[in-house]
């Protein structure tokens, strides 16, 4: 029976249902924040969670055993945004001091800065890093993205945008999104100086776009603006497939959402601090969860699992309650 029960805990694991999606509530959380966590990033290959917060801190954890590894102070520059680089431990952050708008890397290993990005003249809003080489972009509210090598402190590239930029990479690092005043613009990664080779509206809504993502298989790309819309769309055809509706963010705020591993499920923040799933197929609202929060969590997925994270002035783990699950219920 032994070899039985794990094959199914397999199976379960593989298939994130609708069902699966409105059980899942805190399995855990971390209180030990004295400020907002304003961005977080999980390792693509290792089980490793990367937190930057407002009160300063950069926090390493591991998810498989639901620690926290280290916490590093960041006392001088502040933190705000933070990535992985392709090495587990070592990331890129930008700063909140609003007087060195300079992007780190830095190694958690044994806390060294390993090189200093400076470009930017304005706070960082949007960070990405390519999957595929040692390149990274970052956007600004000084009205440039700049694209980079993570081996040289100089710029490798700068655009020009008109407003506030969101970037991503799509996850084979081919080609990269920068949202703006209502469109989307497509670049090859290799020939981005030639311009963007497609531009994609996004239904009229022009206000500030606020995070650009693509799903794991590259075939759909999610929006997030200001005014508390989500789109969806075709990444290939530029189609608007849906348009969730939330509680708008205020300026300092950011809207976030991520797809589900498998793109099936777009889950989301929202301006009153809740947090939202629909299904991509049906364009439907699946699940909900309110919050007496006022401002909306950063929120992620993990990589090919049941879980997602939520970050606000704590931290929590998401995971399905499989006893509320009819099919799974009888199985423990």
């Amino acid at each position: 029976m032994g070899g039985t029960q794990s094959e199914r805990e397999e199976k379960v694991s593989l298939e994130l249902s609708e069902e699966i999606l409105q059980s899942m509530e805190v399995g855990m959380t971390f209180r030990d924040y004295s400020g907002r966590i304003s961005s977080m990033d999980f390792h693509k290959t290792s089980s490793y969670l990367v937190t930057a917060s407002d009160d300063e801190s950069i926090r390493l954890y591991d998810v498989a055993s639901a620690t926290c590894l280290k916490t590093i102070n960041s006392k001088k520059y502040g933190v705000d945004l933070v990535c992985f680089t392709s090495h587990p431990t070592t990331v890129i952050y930008s700063s909140k001091n609003g007087w060195d708008e300079s992007l780190r890397l830095l190694s958690l290993h044994d806390y060294k800065y390993l090189r200093y990005f400076k470009g930017h003249h304005d706070r960082v809003v949007s960070l990405s890093l390519c999957s595929r080489k040692e390149c990274f972009i970052s956007g600004s509210l000084d009205r440039t993205v700049l694209l980079w090598d993570q081996r040289a402190e100089k710029c490798q590239g700068l655009l020009h945008v008109q407003g506030r930029p969101a970037t991503s990479y799509d996850e084979q690092g081919l080609v990269f999104a920068i949202a703006f005043g209502g469109y989307i613009r497509m670049f090859d990664a290799r020939k981005y100086e030639r311009g963007p080779f497609d531009i994609f509206p996004v239904g009229g809504d022009t206000s500030d776009a606020n995070v650009v993502k693509f799903s794991n298989d590259g075939r759909l790309m999610l929006l997030t603006t200001m005014d508390g819309h989500i789109h969806v769309l075709d990444s290939f055809r530029g189609t608007l497939l849906s348009t969730y509706n939330v509680k708008p963010v205020s300026v300092n705020s950011t809207l976030e959402a991520s797809f589900s591993p498998e793109g099936m499920f777009v889950i989301s923040g929202s301006g009153d601090g809740s947090v939202y799933a629909w299904s991509v197929r049906s364009g439907k609202e699946v699940a909900s969860w309110m919050s007496t929060d006022t401002e909306p969590p950063v929120i992620k997925w993990a990589p090919g699992s049941l879980t997602f994270v939520t970050g606000s002035s704590e931290l929590s783990f998401w995971i399905p309650d499989l006893s509320k699950l009819g099919a799974y219920a009888g199985r423990k």
